[in-house]
């Protein structure tokens, strides 16, 4: 993570001093960026949904369904993409106020954007200029450490829901001698205690990357990271937890239109460990379908023998949650301005 950030402050640095380019260049850079951005968007989608075995069984397991069933769950897996991306659109914007006011709308349009160019992107890391430059130039890098604390506290809530179902699914289906699982059970709490004391204690962040030389020359900068305590990490929190609820809730939906047999609460604890999994594998948005299906296969295999349905639900949520929101976003690209502020 302190990576990307690095990665992040290092080219926003440059993007925040437009004085040092003339007007034209001003524009061309922007015009081939946007153009970029779109081409390479557009190039990846294609590539990964031309004949997509995974979405193709999909329409196959439901093609004997009844089609109100069909269009009611496609329909509400639907509006909770927007409920969910609008949530974190919220999130981002309460992160800000400390930095710039925005209008929610323009944080709906950065949160898409930011999807745009986190498809194509290791690590999503992306997401962080598709948002930033919604931004006033000199506002960027704040924008920046600020989203950071949005991805800490959802990343929180993944790790600690996830870790908890870790234990639950090996107690369930892993045989282990008792005293082995309760060492299991102490270091996952442990875990968990750790990352909320962390997460909670936000400055310490700061301390820490302030440790690296790299870090150093923004230190003004990630002074940012103090301004956040218990009351504003609190509602940021609950709001990254919303959204978890969210999520898991589209891919249970998706589950029991194909597999209606399976029991909603071990599906809900398998979604929380597929979660957990998807945030400590680094990838590409469009390649992780593979580890999507791959993790999902391997932990459904215990309550399910129905491995292509597992794997097609999977490339459901995967393409309503992250293929649709950046072809959206795609629209977005075209208002940004990299070198001034953007219209609102």
């Amino acid at each position: 993570m302190s990576q990307t950030l690095g990665i992040c402050l290092g080219f926003l640095n440059i993007a925040a001093k437009p004085e040092i380019l003339s007007p034209n260049s001003k524009k061309l850079i922007t015009i081939l960026i946007k153009a970029t951005i779109i081409t390479l968007a557009f190039i990846f989608i294609y590539w990964k949904l031309t004949n997509n075995e995974n979405l193709s069984n999909f329409q196959t397991l439901i093609k004997d369904l009844p089609a109100i069933q069909i269009y009611f769950t496609f329909g509400f897996i639907l509006i909770l993409m927007f409920v969910n991306w609008t949530i974190e659109a919220i999130k981002w914007r309460y992160l800000l106020k400390p930095i710039e006011k925005i209008t929610i709308w323009k944080s709906i349009e950065s949160v898409f954007c930011g999807l745009t160019w986190a498809i194509f992107t290791p690590n999503r890391i992306g997401e962080y200029g598709g948002r930033v430059f919604f931004l006033s130039p000199r506002k960027r890098i704040l924008g920046a450490i600020s989203m950071l604390i949005g991805s800490l506290s959802q990343l929180m809530i993944i790790n600690v829901a996830g870790s908890l179902a870790l234990i639950w699914f090996i107690g369930r289906f892993i045989p282990l001698n008792f005293w082995l699982h309760y060492a299991i059970a102490v270091l996952v709490m442990a875990f968990c205690l750790f990352f909320l004391l962390f997460y909670f204690n936000i400055r310490w962040l700061n301390n820490l990357l302030l440790s690296f030389d790299f870090f150093k020359r923004f230190r003004q900068l990630l002074g940012i990271l103090t301004r956040y305590r218990g009351e504003a990490l609190f509602k940021v929190s609950m709001l990254s937890l919303l959204r978890f609820c969210i999520s898991t809730s589209q891919y249970c939906l998706a589950i029991n239109l194909l597999l209606p047999a399976i029991d909603i609460s071990d599906a809900c604890m398998m979604v929380f460990i597929l979660f957990f999994v998807y945030s400590v594998v680094p990838s590409v948005d469009l390649l992780d379908i593979g580890v999507r299906s791959l993790t999902a296969t391997y932990f459904f295999s215990y309550i399910t023998h129905q491995e292509v349905a597992v794997i097609a639900a999977t490339a459901c949520i995967w393409f309503t949650n992250l293929v649709l929101p950046a072809i959206i976003g795609s629209v977005f690209v075209l208002k940004l301005n990299f070198f001034g502020p953007t219209r609102n």
